[in-house]
């Protein structure tokens, strides 16, 4: 387990300083790329809901430090997000297409809404409209094009473990 959590924090910390110094500025159709939210996803779903979360907290924590946010906020949410994935990673199958864009999808929107109910909760000026209804659907959309590239990097990266040390599925009874 300690190669996979240096190799995941490798991965989280290259995808932040990515973030904040190349995608931080970039626009595309009013949305933004999120690399750090997509390489939790992927890390998430391959490794599982501890390795989430830590990745999740160490990402934000570093976003957080890198713009000068409030510090944090991102971390909390990051942190959710990352549990949530690996638990939706541990209980269905990994393995499946479609898993990685449903979880982005999903995290993206989770994320700008549970970012934004933070802000509010803690007095901060964000517009709700701009955040949640003019870039929402564009942020979508350039997160999931830029899924496959990155799951398949993650996956490169942090290599399944052999038949002999997989974990079972859980299984839903019911």
């Amino acid at each position: 387990m300690g190669v996979d959590a240096v190799k995941a924090a490798a991965l989280v910390f290259c995808a932040a300083v990515l973030q904040v110094s190349v995608l931080a500025s970039l626009h595309v159709l009013g949305g933004a790329l999120d690399l750090l939210l997509v390489a939790l996803v992927a890390i998430a779903l391959l490794r599982g809901s501890i390795v989430g979360a830590a990745a999740g907290f160490l990402g934000g924590l570093l976003l957080d430090t890198a713009t000068l946010e409030t510090l944090g906020l991102t971390s909390l949410v990051l942190t959710v997000a990352g549990y949530w994935i690996g638990r939706y990673g541990e209980t269905t199958g990994r393995d499946r297409v479609h898993a990685p864009y449903l979880s982005v999808g999903v995290a993206t929107v989770l994320y700008a809404v549970g970012a934004s109910g933070l802000h509010f909760m803690l007095g901060d000026a964000v517009p709700a409209r701009l955040v949640l209804v003019d870039s929402l659907a564009p942020s979508v959309l350039l997160n999931l094009l830029l899924t496959a590239p990155v799951y398949a990097l993650c996956r490169r990266v942090l290599r399944p473990p052999a038949r002999a040390e997989r974990t079972r599925e859980v299984e839903l009874l019911g």
